[in-house]
């Protein structure tokens, strides 16, 4: 698990990269600045690990290339102490970026591979999520509810139900929508019944499947 000055230098370019693209959330910056994004990947993706891409994990998934990450990040205005619902563990690494803005972060993945590498993996890097959990993204975490905001980090051909339910008044879901390609959405509850709706333009994302464990 060795992270080098090398890795540093790199991640110091990456973070002027996204600076470039237009993140300006200096604590999301910040973040990606220290977390060891190569150790997240297979070890034959080491020299790429810091191109803002996307690249394959294993059981079908990617882990998502930093200038999304940082976007979603970006979007959840995330407070110190916030309690955040994260659809799609993964890699791990959008979870660590969340951990370190000081959230008390609460995980989901449905693929049991990918949650049993993750779960080793976190401990190692000194990374504390609340609650890492195998499941059915589409159902939340009704227990642990509500929450502060909520991040799907797989595209979604609707909003599920239980997770507009689980986020508490004035909460952020930040999710994106569509099938082939995903239109980046960020729903903020104002009140019971209404969300007011942001849309932010074109990514790509692996699906987000449902009952599929």
């Amino acid at each position: 698990m060795k992270d080098t000055a090398k890795h540093q230098g790199l991640r110091n370019q990456l973070v002027s990269t996204l600076e470039q693209k237009g993140i300006t959330d200096r604590a999301v910056l910040d973040a990606i600045k220290k977390i060891p994004r190569h150790l997240f990947l297979n070890s034959s993706f080491e020299d790429f690990a810091y191109q803002d891409k996307a690249f394959p994990i294993g059981a079908g998934q990617t882990i998502s290339q930093p200038y999304t990450v940082a976007f979603q990040s970006q979007l959840l205005e995330v407070k110190k102490d916030h309690k955040i619902l994260e659809i799609g563990t993964g890699s791990g690494y959008q979870t660590a970026v969340l951990f370190m803005l000081g959230a008390k972060v609460y995980t989901v993945e449905r693929q049991n591979e990918l949650f049993k590498t993750t779960s080793n993996l976190f401990p190692k890097l000194n990374i504390r999520p609340k609650h890492v959990t195998f499941g059915d993204g589409y159902k939340g975490l009704p227990n642990f509810a509500p929450f502060d905001s909520i991040i799907v980090t797989a595209g979604a051909p609707f909003i599920p139900q239980p997770l507009m339910a689980q986020l508490k008044i004035g909460g952020r879901l930040v999710i994106p929508l569509g099938e082939d390609v995903q239109i980046m959405t960020l729903l903020i509850r104002k009140n019971e019944t209404q969300f007011e709706k942001h849309e932010f333009g074109e990514f790509r994302f692996v699906p987000l499947l449902e009952d599929k464990n």
